[in-house]
Protein backbone atom coordinates (compact mmCIF):
# COMPACT_ATOMS: atom_id res chain seq x y z
CA UNK A 1 0.00 0.00 0.00
CA UNK A 2 2.82 2.43 0.83
CA UNK A 3 4.55 1.66 -2.47
CA UNK A 4 1.41 2.59 -4.42
CA UNK A 5 1.08 5.88 -2.54
CA UNK A 6 4.74 6.65 -3.18
CA UNK A 7 4.41 5.95 -6.91
CA UNK A 8 1.32 8.17 -7.19
CA UNK A 9 3.07 10.97 -5.28
CA UNK A 10 6.18 10.71 -7.47
CA UNK A 11 4.03 10.73 -10.62
CA UNK A 12 2.18 13.87 -9.46
CA UNK A 13 5.46 15.67 -8.78
CA UNK A 14 6.80 14.69 -12.20
CA UNK A 15 3.66 15.90 -13.98
CA UNK A 16 3.65 19.18 -12.02
CA UNK A 17 6.97 20.09 -13.62
CA UNK A 18 5.43 19.82 -17.10
CA UNK A 19 3.16 22.85 -16.89
CA UNK A 20 3.44 25.63 -19.44
CA UNK A 21 4.70 28.91 -17.90
CA UNK A 22 2.43 31.91 -18.22
CA UNK A 23 3.62 34.59 -20.61
CA UNK A 24 2.84 38.26 -20.88
CA UNK A 25 0.24 39.25 -23.46
CA UNK A 26 1.70 40.18 -26.83
CA UNK A 27 0.61 43.78 -27.25
CA UNK A 28 1.85 46.32 -29.76
CA UNK A 29 2.37 49.04 -27.16
CA UNK A 30 5.39 49.58 -24.90
CA UNK A 31 3.15 51.15 -22.25
CA UNK A 32 3.04 49.03 -19.09
CA UNK A 33 0.25 49.59 -16.58
CA UNK A 34 0.12 53.25 -15.59
CA UNK A 35 3.72 54.02 -16.51
CA UNK A 36 4.50 56.68 -19.10
CA UNK A 37 6.44 55.43 -22.13
CA UNK A 38 9.39 57.62 -21.12
CA UNK A 39 9.71 55.72 -17.81
CA UNK A 40 9.38 52.34 -19.57
CA UNK A 41 12.19 53.29 -21.96
CA UNK A 42 14.46 54.37 -19.07
CA UNK A 43 13.89 51.26 -16.90
CA UNK A 44 16.62 48.65 -16.71
CA UNK A 45 15.73 45.07 -17.68
CA UNK A 46 14.65 42.37 -15.19
CA UNK A 47 12.26 44.62 -13.26
CA UNK A 48 8.53 43.91 -12.97
CA UNK A 49 7.07 46.98 -14.67
CA UNK A 50 3.53 45.62 -14.35
CA UNK A 51 3.65 46.33 -10.59
CA UNK A 52 5.51 49.67 -10.84
CA UNK A 53 3.88 52.82 -9.51
CA UNK A 54 4.78 56.36 -8.53
CA UNK A 55 4.83 56.91 -4.77
CA UNK A 56 3.85 60.47 -3.79
CA UNK A 57 5.96 60.33 -0.59
CA UNK A 58 9.25 60.58 -2.46
CA UNK A 59 8.23 61.18 -6.11
CA UNK A 60 10.01 58.01 -7.29
CA UNK A 61 8.79 54.93 -9.10
CA UNK A 62 8.83 51.65 -7.16
CA UNK A 63 8.00 48.09 -8.19
CA UNK A 64 7.13 44.91 -6.33
CA UNK A 65 10.03 42.43 -6.23
CA UNK A 66 9.11 38.83 -5.40
CA UNK A 67 12.14 37.16 -3.86
CA UNK A 68 12.55 33.61 -2.58
CA UNK A 69 11.57 34.61 0.96
CA UNK A 70 9.46 37.76 0.75
CA UNK A 71 7.87 40.27 -1.57
CA UNK A 72 8.94 43.88 -1.08
CA UNK A 73 8.84 47.25 -2.83
CA UNK A 74 12.10 48.19 -4.57
CA UNK A 75 13.00 51.44 -6.38
CA UNK A 76 12.65 51.25 -10.16
CA UNK A 77 16.12 51.79 -11.58
CA UNK A 78 17.42 53.08 -14.88
CA UNK A 79 20.06 51.23 -16.90
CA UNK A 80 22.81 53.18 -15.11
CA UNK A 81 21.51 52.14 -11.68
CA UNK A 82 19.95 55.45 -10.67
CA UNK A 83 16.39 55.46 -9.31
CA UNK A 84 13.74 56.86 -11.65
CA UNK A 85 12.07 59.87 -9.99
CA UNK A 86 10.02 62.88 -11.02
CA UNK A 87 11.08 66.48 -10.58
CA UNK A 88 10.13 68.03 -7.27
CA UNK A 89 8.18 71.26 -7.27
CA UNK A 90 10.20 74.23 -5.99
Amino acid sequence: MKTGTFVIGAALLAVAGCTVPATAPQGGSNRVGNLPESVVSLAAPNQDLSTARLLPEDGCYWYQHSGPVETTMVPLRAVGGNPICTKRQA
